[in-house]
């Protein structure tokens, strides 16, 4: 049995029991998932490539259905149209939209009052540094600025829960850094809850306070540990974060074993 970690001060959001999927072919993706996912979390997934990390979140997502168990969301209601960002590994920008057009396209497909709209869309690329770059089109925008623009649209709706995909993945280190940063500050602007996919053990460490070891396919949840360092850029050079990122690689060799 995995140990418990430490229990959060806030609600449940969503709890998932004893989810399994099992694609066609036969390929069991997860097995016996169970996980409880409070108001205001950073939750990182963490685990090697293929070990379901992506397939837990489409799950959550409602992109995808369980083959078993159950995802059990607070209140007794599923999430309404706008609570639930998602964002992807590559930004998946229409190329031919600009930047504000990619933005608005949650409420464009809730058909919305664009007048109310407007103004949010602007916000939300504000929000993520990009004022001023809302007429340009994804060929004129670097990675990072694509991913930015990816992080505006997922959080334009105002979600109780944002999930990404290994975003960063991609990017190079400088970058990575500076939008882990952007994502942290936005993370405690919005209030929202995050789970975050990720196979770096720096990033999960970096971002997340609390980190969901998972082991090789079937995906299954091996460990979590929990921790309260401080945030900020200066936790890279804090020694606790380094004794952090020591444990968990530790935790994962064994998981991997």
């Amino acid at each position: 049995m995995p140990p418990q970690p430490t229990a959060s001060p806030h609600p449940a959001l969503l709890r998932l029991d004893r989810i399994g999927r099992r694609f066609p072919g036969g390929v069991e993706a997860l097995a016996e998932v169970s996980l409880t996912i409070a108001e205001r979390d950073f939750v990182a997934l963490l685990g090697p490539s293929g070990c379901g990390k992506s397939t837990l979140l489409r799950l959550i997502a409602g992109l995808d259905r369980p083959d078993g168990g159950q995802i059990a969301w607070a209140e007794g209601k599923p999430p309404a149209p706008g609570d639930i960002g998602f964002v992807f590994q590559d930004p998946t920008l229409l190329p031919w939209a600009t930047a504000a057009a990619n933005v608005a396209l949650p409420f464009r497909l809730r058909r919305a009052d664009p007048a109310e709209s407007g103004p949010r869309v602007h916000a939300a690329l504000a929000d993520v540094g990009l004022a001023g770059f809302e007429d340009a089109r994804p060929r004129q925008l670097s990675g990072g600025m694509r991913m930015r623009v990816a992080i505006a649209r997922a959080l334009v709706t105002r979600p109780r829960l944002l999930l990404l995909d290994e975003p960063f993945a991609a990017l190079d280190e400088f970058t990575r850094h500076r939008l882990q940063e952007d994502l942290l500050a936005l993370w405690r602007t919005h209030r929202c809850t995050i789970v975050f996919v990720t196979h770096s053990i720096y990033e999960a460490c970096f971002l997340a306070h609390r980190i969901v070891l998972m082991t090789p396919r079937p995906g299954r949840i091996a460990q979590e540990l929990a921790h309260t360092l401080p945030e900020g850029p200066g936790r890279r050079l804090d020694p606790a974060y380094a004794a952090l990122v020591a444990e968990v690689t530790q935790a994962m060799t064994t998981v991997l074993e």
